[in-house]
């Protein structure tokens, strides 16, 4: 298999998860209190938004890739 039409499938999946998980999720942990051998932490969610024209546009470029090395195959 080419190169372009490998990138092509990684965009397409790419594009895919983006549209449907709609961002990226993590847990931020942070020091509240450390005194002595007292120590208290917090968990912080945080959310990095994509949004869905960056999932389309995946697509698109994954489409656009796979096709691309499809005729420069024939």
């Amino acid at each position: 298999m080419k190169p372009i039409s490998l990138a092509g499938i990684l965009l397409l999946v790419l594009g895919v998860l983006a549209l449907a998980y709609q961002g990226i999720n993590y847990t931020h942990r942070e020091t509240v209190l450390d005194v002595g051998p007292i120590h208290a932490t917090a968990d912080t969610q945080k959310h990095i938004p994509l949004p869905p024209i960056v999932g389309a546009l995946s697509i698109l470029g994954g489409a656009f890739l796979l096709f691309a090395g499809a005729k420069k195959n024939s």
